[in-house]
């Protein structure tokens, strides 16, 4: 109930901020000042808002090169260093191949995954008509640890390995602070712990970025599941995913620290396959570190330098 409670209380902040945007239109329309129609850009600061992917994609030609951290139980103590002792580690390859199309690759330490990732931006906010920037974002990860040895004398298959994950992305700039986003998500694994749990898992994600200042943000992220409330994952039950952190800007670097009860660093992993509980002190702290590079300069760029001499 109380859960449920949440996602109302939200969609009606979403409707209410909505309406007051409208009415900023409205009343530069009663002025006689004629807006002219612009695309929004910057709802978020990076393609990712914590864990989970934003509708932002990369410039055509700009290459990201992200490491994410995630430290074990802060309530494991000072014999395991709070967690510091206890980490994972995921390097991704992001790249801009149009201005609307993104691909990357990532490994992940914990379970030894790789994954692949598209995104694809299908709408842009605009300040006057289009309320709303979507995209798709789609990733298959592989686990690539030792096959097991299973007492069933069955053989370990290739596709036991892979794990596919769709997401479509809604969000909305409110403002130069406000920024919301949904994820209705699913996640579909070729093997689970029992017959009795689906292969597929269902949920609902929500995130937000609110600015504090020019160059840093506080964000958040949840994802509620719809289906496998009860699931699995290696005989341990799993929780919803939340986490809370901090963007910090400096020029060509995004940082971003968070607060989650959630180790894995993929969509298959936080989604679906939470182990840890905030109500249980299972909170690990983490960073992403984010640094851009121009691989092929923009074609205005280019004009530019052949004209000079």
């Amino acid at each position: 109930m109380r859960k449920s409670l949440l996602l109302i209380i939200l969609f009606s902040s979403v409707s209410v901020l909505s309406f007051a945007q409208d009415d900023s239109l409205l009343n530069m329309l009663n002025t006689g000042i004629k807006p002219k129609k612009e695309p929004v850009s910057a709802t978020f600061k990076a393609t990712r808002i914590i864990d989970g992917n934003s509708v932002e994609n990369l410039g055509a030609g700009i290459l990201d090169f992200r490491i994410l951290h995630r430290f074990g139980q802060l309530n494991q103590g000072a014999s395991n260093f709070y967690g510091l002792d206890d980490a994972t580690t995921k390097i991704d390859l992001d790249y801009g191949i149009t201005k609307w199309l993104m691909v990357g690759i990532g490994h992940n330490v914990l379970n030894k995954e790789d994954d692949g990732l598209l995104k694809i931006k299908l709408l842009q906010q605009q300040n006057i008509g289009m309320p709303v920037t979507v995209s798709y974002a789609g990733a298959l990860s592989i686990q690539t640890t030792p096959a097991p040895t299973l007492p069933t004398g069955d053989t370990w298959k290739f596709t036991n390995r892979l794990y596919y994950t769709n997401q479509i992305l809604i969000a909305r700039k409110f403002s130069n602070r406000l920024s919301l986003q949904l994820m209705p998500s699913i996640v579909h694994y070729n093997l689970v712990d029992s017959t009795k749990f689906s292969n597929n898992t269902f949920a609902l994600g929500a995130g937000g970025r609110f600015k504090i200042s020019k160059r840093i943000a506080i964000t958040g992220e949840y994802y509620y599941r719809l289906s496998n409330t009860d699931m699995l994952y290696n005989g341990q039950p799993t929780y919803n995913s939340f986490s809370v952190g901090i963007d910090i800007e400096t020029g060509g670097h995004v940082f971003q620290l968070m607060l989650t009860n959630s180790q894995s660093l993929s969509e298959r992993g936080f989604i679906g396959q939470t182990t840890d509980s905030w109500s249980k002190g299972q909170i690990h702290f983490g960073f992403n570190i984010s640094r851009v590079f121009t691989i092929v300069k923009p074609k205005e760029f280019k004009d530019a330098d052949n004209k000079k001499w």
